[in-house]
């Protein structure tokens, strides 16, 4: 199954993606900071949790007291975070000219719900771009590192970090499938490269997008 899309002429929507401890975060902070130095108003953000209703619904997800979901509900839960967040955080921002910055975004529902779990990936993409106005990432920076690797950086682990490797090895290859087949939407980067070296990688291709970042701090 296909969808449109929706790519906003106003704003820009910048999401980091990849598999548990390949640095999403420490990137897309990096990222914030370059365009701050450099004169634009910059949100940064992540899912799930980002919103009070989502601070909840990332409790329930991701506690490991919370034990077993059925795979519907957890990808429901999912989806309810996001809606709130692209409704309350992500389009708000965007419609003010600012580069949204997302730790995590539909791509990671569909890579570990519709992947990773036994759900029909149709369904659960259905569910997820409906939840979010089907609203697209100009650009989806997909950071690759073998899951062994990157779940070995933990020493506790939530419900999801916790999943068996062969989990987060089917999760891994949505990702880079997602990625191969959009190259204009899409920067695959091996996390293993040194921080400086991604970083860079990142700023290269964000700078064209920036056209459409009308909103400025200075």
């Amino acid at each position: 199954m296909s969808y449109p899309g929706v790519y906003v002429d106003r704003g820009v929507f910048v999401c980091f993606e990849g598999g548990e401890g390949s640095g999403k975060s420490t990137q897309s902070r990096r990222l914030r900071e370059w365009l701050t130095d450099e004169g634009y108003d910059a949100l940064l953000t992540f899912e799930p949790g980002d919103t009070l209703v989502g601070r909840e619904l990332r409790r329930i997800v991701l506690s490991p007291e919370t034990g077993e979901l059925s795979d519907r509900t957890e990808a429901l839960l999912y989806a309810a975070d996001k809606a709130e967040h692209v409704d309350t955080v992500v389009a708000p921002a965007l419609a003010r000219g600012s580069v949204v910055i997302t730790d995590r975004y539909v791509d990671s529902t569909l890579a570990y719900q519709g992947a990773g779990r036994p759900l029909p990936v149709a369904e659960v993409e259905r569910v997820a771009r409906w939840a979010t106005h089907d609203l697209r990432p100009h650009l989806t920076v997909v950071l690759d590192l073998e899951p062994a690797q990157g779940l070995g950086r933990f020493e506790g682990r939530d419900r999801i970090e916790g999943e068996s490797l062969e989990f987060h090895q089917r999760v891994r290859e949505a990702f880079t499938r997602m990625a191969a087949a959009d190259d204009e939407h899409y920067l695959v980067i091996d996390a293993r490269a040194p921080v400086d070296d991604i970083a860079e990688q990142v700023r290269r291709r964000v700078l064209p997008w920036l056209v459409r970042a009308t909103r400025r701090v200075r």
